[in-house]
């Protein structure tokens, strides 16, 4: 159990010091900007703050200050102590990635219980960054403070749809039949992909309903009409068709899902005869961005195949594993998933999850490492994986998450999603051409990086085919 232990005031003599030690990391910065209100750009990495054209980054100096008061407030005087007045000089400036050091020394006792601190800052190279005085109340009685049951936090970002924009932006749009967007949100991410250079639509639908969105949005039809294609088809089933039959004529590059359902969409699609089926299983692929995780997250399959057998679930995984690595994970590492991470004849997932591995390893399933059966806590966590010990190149570090059946990857989607504030865009695959499948739940960021995943899967298919 972790305690606070203070020095009363009677115990306190002049020349006592104590230190702390803080690594100082993006997240102390964007933290501190929130609690404080201080959005200085100077402050917020990836933030240009002076218009130099370099990211600096800088701590804001109240926060180093702030490392003098946890000194103080944590172990010298420690708990009970109330700061009366501190003054401090800045020397010189902390940024992302330095090593400080936060020490008090006890310079002087005074009447009523009132200290002199001499405080300063410094790296772990000796420079000072801070240095002042402090004028404490110190505690009159001995106190013990359990921090065990301390709330944590996590910094809510994005960063890694952000690098997929960015990547996808600078390549040539892909010209994209956007099917039904007849509803404000179905064609605003479709305008908004257009506005960062992703994709290039062709409008198909009811001409009508498209004006009402388009009205709905705020962007005249003369200014959409002047920008994008519309082909006036109202029926959902025909308008799919529609769309099918550009990607086959190559005018269209993929697929984009509007306002209809998906099995409308779909149907089209797997059609035996004019439809975009190839030699390998539908599957879709969530790209998740999860808050805390320090790589892209891909779920499959969570919409489309309910029950797959193991020739399926063979798909999915090549599937998967071939949008990773468009995405840029050079070798991506698939775990299994089961409720057990050994196999039991009782649960069929574990012993397709054991072929899967064994056919990875003979070369059937190329592109990255599977093994499986693994369950969620140990495909996902180091020290899970440790204490069951299993010993894994993908355990503890899965970058693909291969589910069971379609219940299951839903579930786990919408988690994430909704518990741990994941962004998730999504992709399907197995077609001539990539299928953009988009939610009404979906917001702006999530839109665009489903547009981004298409157009990196397709710059990525075409390189691949030289």
């Amino acid at each position: 159990m972790a305690r606070l232990v203070n020095t009363p005031f009677e115990r306190l003599t002049v020349g006592m010091t104590a230190e702390a030690h803080r690594l100082c990391v993006a997240d102390d910065l964007y933290i501190f900007a929130h609690a404080s209100g201080n959005l200085n750009p100077m402050h917020l990495p990836e933030r240009d703050g002076d218009g130099d054209g370099q990211v600096e980054a800088f701590a804001p100096s109240m926060w180093v200050g702030a490392l003098i008061s946890a000194v103080l407030g944590n172990q010298l005087p420690g708990p009970g102590t109330l700061y009366l007045s501190q003054t401090l000089t800045f020397v010189d400036r902390a940024q992302a990635g330095d090593a400080l050091i936060a020490s008090v020394r006890v310079a002087e006792k005074r009447a009523e219980r009132v200290v002199r601190m001499e405080t300063w800052v410094t790296r772990a190279d000796g420079r000072r960054v801070a240095e002042g005085e402090a004028l404490v109340r110190a505690p009159a009685l001995d106190q013990t403070v359990s921090i065990d049951d301390m709330p944590g936090l996590t910094v809510q970002r994005h960063v890694h749809f952000d690098r997929l924009i960015a990547e996808a932006e600078p390549l040539p749009p892909i010209p994209t039949a956007v099917v039904a967007p007849e509803e404000a949100n179905a064609l605003g991410g479709a305008v908004l992909a257009a506005a960062h250079t992703l994709i290039d639509p062709i409008l198909i639908g009811d001409r009508a309903k498209i004006k009402a969105a388009a009205e709905a949005l705020g962007n005249p039809l003369d200014r959409l009409l002047d920008a994008y294609p519309i082909i006036d088809i109202p029926d959902h089933a025909a308008a799919a068709a529609e769309g099918v039959a550009l990607v086959r004529k190559g005018r269209a590059k993929a697929l984009m899902k509007g306002h209809l359902h998906t099995d409308e969409l779909l149907g089209a699609v797997v059609k035996r005869d004019g439809g975009l089926r190839t030699g390998r299983r539908l599957s879709h692929v969530f790209v998740m961005d999860v808050p805390g995780l320090p790589h892209l997250l891909l779920v499959s399959d969570a919409a489309i195949n309910i029950a797959p057998d193991l020739e399926a679930k063979v798909d999915i995984t090549q599937n998967a594993i071939d949008l990773a690595r468009a995405l840029g994970i050079e070798t991506p590492k698939v775990g299994v998933l089961s409720a057990v991470e050994t196999v039991n004849p009782k649960i069929p997932s574990t012993i397709d999850a054991a072929v899967l591995s064994k056919m990875a390893e003979r070369g059937q399933i190329t592109g990255g490492l599977v093994d499986g059966p693994l369950a969620m806590d140990n495909a996902m966590d180091m020290e899970a994986a440790k204490t069951k010990g299993i010993k894994s190149m993908v355990a503890g570090r899965a970058d693909i998450m291969i589910v069971p059946n379609l219940e299951a990857g839903n579930i786990l989607a919408k988690e994430l999603v909704f518990a741990a504030h994941a962004e998730a865009g999504g992709l399907v695959l197995g077609a001539a051409c990539p299928v953009i499948l988009t939610s009404r739940a979906d917001d702006d960021k999530a839109r665009l990086a489903s547009c981004a995943v298409a157009a990196l899967y397709a710059s990525w298919q075409g390189r691949s085919r030289k």
